[in-house]
C-alpha cells in the first residue's frame, strides 16, 4: 500500500507506471504465495485424512494403531509447520526485496531530479553564452567594416595627395 501511495505521488508518468507495475507484481506474488500455502495446507490435510483412513481400515491392535497414528499426526504436523515456515521465509524475502527495490527507485528518482535541475541551470548558462557569441560576432563584423572604410579613406587621401603633388596640372 505504501508503494502504491508512493506511485500515485510521482510526477513523471513513466515512474508512476513503473511503480504501479511493481505493486501489481507484488500483489500477484502475494496471491500466488497465499494460494500455494492453501494448497500445501489442503494437501497435508488430505494426506492426514488418507493416512487415518488407511489405519482405520487396517484394523489390528488398537493401542498400537493409536500410537502410530499419533506419531504420524505429529510428523504430519511437523511437516506442515516446516512448510509454513518455508512459505513465511519466502514471503519475508519477497518483502525485503520489495523494500530494496523501493529504496533503489527512490534513490534513482532523487538522482534524476538532481540531474534535471543541473541541466536546467546549464541550459541558462548555454543560452547566455550563445547570446554573447552572437554579440561578439556582430562586433567583429562591425569592426571589419570600420577598418575597411578607414583603409579606403586612408588610400583615397594618399591618392589625392599624390595626385596634387605629382600632377598639379590635372
Amino acid at each position: 500500500k505504501e508503494l502504491e501511495q508512493m506511485a500515485k505521488e510521482q510526477d513523471k508518468e513513466s515512474e508512476k507506471q513503473a511503480l504501479l507495475q511493481e505493486v501489481e507484481n507484488h500483489k500477484k506474488q502475494m496471491l500466488s504465495n497465499q494460494a500455494a500455502w492453501r494448497k500445501a495446507n489442503l494437501a497435508c490435510k488430505i494426506a492426514i485424512d488418507n493416512s487415518e483412513k488407511d489405519q482405520l481400515l487396517q484394523g489390528g491392535d488398537s493401542l498400537r494403531q493409536r500410537k502410530t497414528t499419533k506419531e504420524s499426526l505429529a510428523e504430519s504436523a511437523s511437516n506442515i509447520t516446516e512448510s509454513l515456515m518455508g512459505i513465511s521465509r519466502m514471503m519475508s524475502q519477497q518483502v525485503q526485496q520489495s523494500e530494496e527495490t523501493v529504496q533503489t527507485l527512490a534513490n534513482s528518482s532523487r538522482t534524476i531530479l538532481e540531474a534535471n535541475e543541473e541541466f536546467k541551470s546549464m541550459s541558462g548558462t548555454i543560452q547566455l553564452g550563445r547570446k554573447l557569441i552572437t554579440k561578439y560576432n556582430r562586433r567583429e563584423l562591425t569592426d571589419k567594416l570600420l577598418i575597411f572604410l578607414a583603409l579606403a579613406l586612408f588610400l583615397a587621401t594618399v591618392l589625392y595627395i599624390l595626385k596634387k603633388r605629382l600632377f598639379p596640372f590635372l
